[in-house]
């Protein structure tokens, strides 16, 4: 019988001045190999911070593990508005509403911002969250070249020419997930303003980390950016999102939006562990270009080993290997020296891209970056 091993994250697990290409162990003969987590999104460390913990821990005891039924009936806490109000404030948006999950919020964005006769224009590279939005309308999508701004453009044009009476609709992130990318917010927020189309920016994977003091990279757009989502449950270490908007939208979603109507209310223990979060990063206004300086160094280093990455600054790194036998052969072998990749393959990415997700995080021990180049090798 094989014993499954077990994964502990972000731990030191040799000393300073050991070889840091000294193999740690097998995976045959250790089962309890330490590994140093290089895939999670807890990208500040924060998920098994105390100030978290204890926050969470009080929130359970006075308000119940669970909300116990929607904001409309008697889930509503306290918790929830002042979190909803102080991410407000943070972000310059005049509205914020909670949701149980990121995938939901899209959804609900998404249903509140179109129809079915809604031009709607998407990157790319879309997270499938906002794909099931899209469908879930019955609205015709299409597609533009990631981060590609002049076919943008072009299909704003062509959509108003076509619907002159319908503004379209304009869907990318600010950090994309697999691509560790990141479009020109400014450019296309103006050129949304400009034509009178809305545009909603999943903020995901960069609040916390990206922008003006991790405020993510709509922040001092909230004119020309109709909605953001984001989430709770990466930079911030909780669980749980959010959708931020103007007054206008915020009366509609609260009338209409039977994904916030009809579901029960975050659990306050991740909501008061989200504020705890949300307080740390406001103390703390360089995490983000901490690590942002961190990914800096990992990609300098690659790109001089002869990897080819896309261009970025964000704690996402994709090393695109293209077979999915070759990137699960470097995720087991890098596992196998204690360090925790993960094989990303389709339909999570298109065919003939698989990769291994590389997540830059605060915590990580010092010389991982030496190590992982030990073990990487070169790009064939």
């Amino acid at each position: 019988m094989k014993i499954p091993k077990t994964r502990v994250r972000n731990l030191r697990t040799w000393s300073p001045g050991n070889n840091p290409c000294e193999l740690i162990g097998s995976l045959e003969n250790n089962n309890k190999l330490s590994l140093i987590d290089l895939a999670s999104n807890d990208y500040l460390g924060l998920s098994k911070h105390p100030k978290l913990i204890e926050a969470a821990q009080q929130a359970m005891l006075s308000e119940g593990l669970g909300a116990g039924a929607s904001r409309f009936v008697t889930g509503s806490r306290p918790i929830h508005k002042k979190l909803e109000e102080t991410l407000s404030q943070w972000l310059n948006f005049e509205k914020v509403f909670l949701f149980p999950s990121g995938f939901q919020a899209n959804i609900a964005a998404i249903n509140l911002l179109a129809s079915r006769h809604t031009p709607v224009l998407a990157d790319k590279l879309i997270h499938y969250s906002l794909l099931m939005g899209i469908k879930s309308i019955g609205a015709k999508v299409k597609r533009f070249a990631h981060n590609d701004i002049a076919n943008l453009e072009q299909l704003i044009k062509q959509s108003i020419k076509e619907k002159p009476n319908e503004p379209p609709l304009v869907i990318t992130e600010s950090l994309f997930s697999m691509e560790g990318t990141c479009p020109n917010i400014k450019e296309i927020a103006s050129l949304c303003q400009q034509s009178n189309s809305k545009l909603l920016v999943d903020e995901a994977h960069a609040l916390g980390v990206m922008g003006y003091q991790g405020r993510g990279m709509s922040y001092g757009l909230s004119e020309a950016v109709t909605m953001i989502s984001g989430t709770f449950g990466k930079a911030f270490g909780s669980g749980g999102a959010f959708l931020a908007t103007n007054n206008k939208n915020g009366e509609k979603l609260l009338q209409t939006s039977g994904a916030f109507r009809y579901t029960t209310a975050l659990a306050p223990p991740l909501a008061a562990a989200a504020l705890e979060a949300l307080k740390l990063i406001q103390a703390n206004p360089n995490w983000g270009k901490q690590i942002q300086e961190k990914s800096k160094d990992w990609r300098t280093q690659l790109l001089k080993e002869g990897w080819n990455i896309p261009y970025g600054n964000g704690p996402i790194i994709p090393l695109i290997l293209g077979s999915d036998e070759e990137s699960l052969n470097k995720q087991i072998h890098l596992e196998a020296n204690g360090l925790l990749t993960i094989a990303i393959r389709p339909p999570t990415v298109p065919e003939g891209t698989s990769r291994l997700r590389i997540v830059i995080s605060k915590n990580l021990p010092e010389n991982t970056l030496e190590r992982f180049m030990c073990n990487l090798g070169q790009q064939r």
